[in-house]
């Protein structure tokens, strides 16, 4: 699963799933629903870090040694949700406030209303949180170096590994044309949980599968001389939840 701070949580056709009119709406009302996610992205961020810091006035001994930040925080299903309504209701809002027309105050109501339930349903089973946070790669930088694999096209992506053999969540694939040559895969700098990472390639982004038996240690170069590997593990999403923590209800006193 990839982390909060990788960047988006829903994509668009996260959005369209759950609302089929959703582009039609925003391309007759000028709505940018890029935006709108961009927004509950950073609203619901904002929520996070307030209920998170809701464990640091309750007494959870678990958690001394290891108070969970945004950093840390997997986007689950329902944060995924959580985000995917908050988004629609978003632009469901300025579509309403745009034309007053009672169909989109009712469609606004309804993803608000789920929005609510996602949120809920996200305190009641609990935050993922992950101990040793692993960021997304950025893509790599590939270079044709002498070699004879095959003439044609390449994809190329890469993960880091933390010292837990952890991964992160992949770097979008990049296109290499190769004609008689070999294929170099240089790596961005490690972040500093990394220690190693892995490369995966293919000749389609949907048919990626890992080259290296072992994984690659940070700041070391992968040169792919020998033929495509095509059976074995493909990119994953990212790192799964080492804690589910529930947010405490904190009551005022009085």
């Amino acid at each position: 699963m990839a982390l909060f701070m990788d960047g988006s949580i829903s994509e668009l056709e996260d959005l369209v799933a759950q609302d089929s009119q959703l582009l039609t709406v925003a391309n007759a009302e000028q709505i940018d629903v890029t935006q709108k996610m961009a927004l509950a992205r950073e609203e619901i961020g904002l929520e996070l870090i307030t209920m998170l810091n809701r464990l640091r006035f309750v007494e959870q001994p678990f958690w001394v040694t290891a108070q969970p930040s945004l950093g840390g925080v997997v986007v689950t299903k329902a944060l995924k949700l959580w985000h995917t309504y908050r988004a629609l209701e978003m632009v469901y809002s300025d579509a309403f406030n745009s034309q007053l027309n009672d169909r989109y105050g009712a469609k606004r109501d309804q993803f608000r209303e789920s929005a609510h339930e996602s949120r809920e349903t996200l305190i009641q089973i609990g935050v993922g949180i992950v101990s040793h946070p692993v960021p997304r790669a950025k893509p790599p930088q590939l270079v044709a170096v002498p070699g004879s694999l095959p003439d044609g096209l390449y994809y190329v992506t890469m993960a880091w590994l933390n010292s837990s053999c952890d991964e992160g969540a992949s770097a979008v694939p990049a296109p290499i044309t190769l004609s008689a040559s070999a294929l170099q895969v240089q790596p961005g700098s490690a972040p500093p949980v990394a220690t190693n990472w892995n490369v995966y390639a293919g000749t389609a982004p949907e048919a990626l599968v890992l080259q290296n038996n072992s994984p690659i240690p940070a700041g070391q170069i992968w040169i792919q001389t020998a033929p495509l590997v095509s059976n074995g593990p493909h990119p994953g999403r990212g790192q799964e939840p080492n804690h589910l923590k529930p947010i405490p209800r904190v009551l005022p006193r009085g």
